[in-house]
């Protein structure tokens, strides 16, 4: 564990925004003004601790990653101006690119709507190894196509299948299968970012007013505001019925962006922290291996000759040793030892060779000579 005690900080902030058991739960019971005690005078408190657990987030991703056993999923769901893209941008600025994938879903294409609602989110999981985010979720479908119904015509659903009960129905089915991602490797947080609406109307006026920001404004914006209720009364129905101990939502407060980061970065570590995260054992063989290179880079590795003289000696005898073997005379073994060939230099070589080539010639010229002169002789 990196630091024990910045753990212990960041869960104070964080457990009471927890939701394991819906039963019960309502969305009135969490203030989205809230910060824990915190003023303005602390922020620069918080933003340390949100510094540490973004650097924390890192170191864990690289365990994440290297182990290849867990994916993490990120979900973030909220009314509009709730802060979601912000505060994935800053959370989760300090991980790896490529171990992480964000997944924005809008309307479903032709494709999609050809498929099961689930389909396209299923498909769009992240690898072991890696930290999936999506920024709005299929928990759309029992969101705003359950504000809007209308939506739900355009699914090409038998009418058989739409009953009364079918919000509860897919509640149930999100559920199951949230746990059977958990039980196949899959972590999962659920963050949902409570804004009030009074802070909503603030931050659409921000937009309106400030040419910057001009471009974050939506007609659609206002018309979905008219709706509070009933997105309300959706958001704490799926909270009540898909809250688990292994898939748990987090009521953020919204309202103060700077406290909502620090929220979300620590139930991101402390989430990691549970999964036990840590770097792969490397193998006895592979260890001398790895000790063998660090010895080559750093200079002081066997070079080829001494991997030789290594490899004879496994063999039980090395090149310096004269070979030897056994001669039997009267009774004794007597060892004979075999003198170890000199090597020559080739120059030197060149001029035994040639002395040779001369002799031979010289030779057969003498040879000749005293043929001649005995056959002379005989005439």
């Amino acid at each position: 564990m990196k630091n024990q005690p910045t753990l212990k900080r960041i869960e104070k902030f964080v457990e009471p925004y927890r939701i394991t058991n819906g039963k019960g739960f309502k969305l009135s019971s969490i203030d989205p003004g809230d910060t824990q005690g915190l003023g303005t005078k602390d922020k620069q408190e918080a933003a340390e601790m949100l510094r540490e657990g973004v650097e924390w987030l890192a170191d864990e991703q690289g365990r994440l990653y290297a182990q290849d056993r867990w994916s993490l999923l990120l979900i973030f769901q909220a009314m509009d101006a709730a802060g979601k893209d912000g505060t994935i941008k800053h959370v989760m600025s300090g991980v790896n690119p490529q171990g992480c994938q964000v997944f924005s879903f809008k309307q479903p294409t032709a494709e999609d709507l050809d498929h099961d609602y689930m389909w396209r989110y299923l498909r769009s999981m992240p690898e072991r190894g890696r930290i999936g985010i999506f920024n709005r979720s299929y928990y759309e479908e029992v969101l705003i196509v359950r504000v809007h119904q209308e939506i739900l015509a355009q699914q090409r659903l038998d009418p058989s299948l739409i009953t009364k009960n079918i919000w509860e129905e897919r509640l149930h089915d999100i559920r199951s299968i949230e746990e059977y991602l958990g039980r196949n490797g899959v972590a999962i947080i659920k963050f949902y970012l409570h804004l009030s609406p009074d802070e909503q109307k603030k931050r659409f006026l921000d937009r309106l007013v400030k040419p910057e920001k001009n471009w974050k404004y939506s007609s659609s914006d206002l018309k979905e505001r008219q709706y509070w209720k009933d997105y309300m009364k959706a958001y704490e129905s799926a909270i009540s019925a898909t809250a688990s101990e292994e898939a748990p939502w987090y009521v953020v407060p919204a309202d103060n962006k700077w406290f909502t980061r620090l929220v979300v970065a620590g139930a991101i570590v402390e989430r990691l922290e549970r999964l036990k995260l840590k770097y792969p054992e490397v193998p006895a063989e592979k260890q001398k291996e790895l000790e063998e290179a660090l010895s080559v880079l750093n200079g002081s590795g066997p070079t080829q000759k001494n991997r030789r003289k290594t490899a004879e000696k496994d063999d039980g005898r090395t090149s310096e040793q004269p070979k030897t073997k056994a001669k039997a005379t009267k009774g004794k073994t007597k060892t004979v030892t075999k003198a170890k060939p000199v090597r020559k230099s080739s120059k030197r070589a060149e001029q035994e060779s040639e002395q040779q080539k001369t002799g031979r010639k010289n030779g057969r010229e003498t040879g000749q000579m005293t043929a001649r002169k005995k056959k002379k002789t005989a005439v």
